[in-house]
């Protein structure tokens, strides 16, 4: 009995034991957790202050751009790359977690490598020195001058210098993207826009059928009547096959041109350009009114792309006079006024 009793304490020491080992190795896990915390937070504080310093102590002033639509991992990709900071990741950990990321405005900056990411970070979000201004194909001069007094951040006094500075120049203003500071003159922004038209057109000479103005007369009707570059060869010899025939051109541009021009005299900063036509529209005095005016409009209606002045200059030979598009864009073609009629009663109505 005695040899029972002592044979079963000493059991229950070894089990009491066994137990008792089990529970201090979780117990050591759990006391090195917060160690392993802490080590990583510091690693992380000081892989980012290594970060945060400058990339060389000493440096000159550098142009740094950011692209329309660049995200912040996208500009800490080429800031690091360009020199300015340490770490793109860096730079977009900093700029998520204090929202300065969606500050930071597309256009021209002025940094030094010298600048901590800190510094970087305070003259991005501070606005570039230089902004993207990206001018569509289509507009009217007004249309530009306004996009331009909007972007640059200035007043009716400059839009109204550009339209000083713009007179005679519809046309030939060039849609593109262009890089301007806030402090640039309404002149010398239609100066750059001209040169780039002349840049971007000097190997177009006279047409077979037009003279170079009135090729580009043709190609701002033909960039405000189409929809796509397949589109715009066609409407060009289209045109062409009208003016040779005689026939008046009967754009609906040139029309709505016309109006726009008398109805916005005093109304430029609030005014639709391109309102659709009404049928007491088509009767307006004006030369720009292509249904009642034989030929060509005296000037252009709007600024073409390169595409629309492409294909003034080169139009695809056809055997088509019409055309039409419908509610979903779609644009389809005719020989004759009674196939024009059948395809706008089957898609216009």
């Amino acid at each position: 009995m005695w040899a029972y009793f002592c044979f079963r304490s000493k059991n229950q020491e070894i089990q009491t034991g066994s137990s008792r080992g089990s529970l201090e190795l979780p117990m050591k896990k759990l006391y090195l957790l917060p160690f392993l915390v802490v080590s990583i937070l510091v690693l992380a504080l000081v892989w980012f202050f290594w970060a945060s310093r400058p990339p060389l102590q000493s440096a000159g002033f550098t142009t740094f751009a950011v692209e329309n639509g660049a995200s912040a991992s996208r500009i800490g990709t080429k800031l690091e790359k360009d020199g300015f900071v340490r770490s793109g990741l860096a730079f977009k950990i900093y700029t998520q977690f204090t929202g300065s990321a969606g500050k930071i405005q597309a256009g021209e900056y002025r940094l030094n490598p010298s600048y901590t990411l800190f510094q970087v970070v305070a003259e991005l979000t501070r606005g570039p020195i230089e902004i993207w201004v990206t001018i569509p194909e289509g507009l009217r001069r007004e249309e530009v001058a306004a996009k331009f007094t909007k972007a640059l951040d200035q007043d009716s006094v400059f839009e109204s210098q550009f339209l000083e500075a713009s007179v005679g120049q519809e046309g030939f203003l060039f849609p593109d993207t262009y890089l301007f500071s806030k402090e640039s003159s309404a002149s010398g922004i239609v100066n750059k826009m001209v040169r780039n038209f002349g840049s971007k057109t000097a190997n177009l000479g006279a047409g077979k059928d037009l003279t170079f103005d009135q090729g580009i007369i043709l190609a701002s009707l033909i960039e405000r009547e189409t929809r796509t570059e397949d589109e715009r060869p066609v409407v060009a010899g289209i045109l062409i096959n009208r003016l040779n025939a005689g026939m008046p051109l009967q754009v609906d541009a040139t029309v709505q041109y016309a109006v726009a021009t008398s109805r916005c005299k005093f109304t430029l900063t609030t005014c639709s350009w391109w309102q659709p036509l009404t049928s007491a529209d088509l009767s307006i005095n004006s030369p720009y009114n292509t249904y009642l005016v034989p030929g060509l409009p005296p000037a252009p209606i709007a600024n073409p792309g390169l595409s629309s002045i492409q294909a003034a200059f080169s139009p695809a030979k056809t055997d088509y006079f019409y055309y039409i598009h419908d509610a979903d864009g779609q644009i389809h073609y005719a020989k004759t006024l009674d196939e024009q009629n059948a395809n706008i009663a089957k898609y216009l109505h």
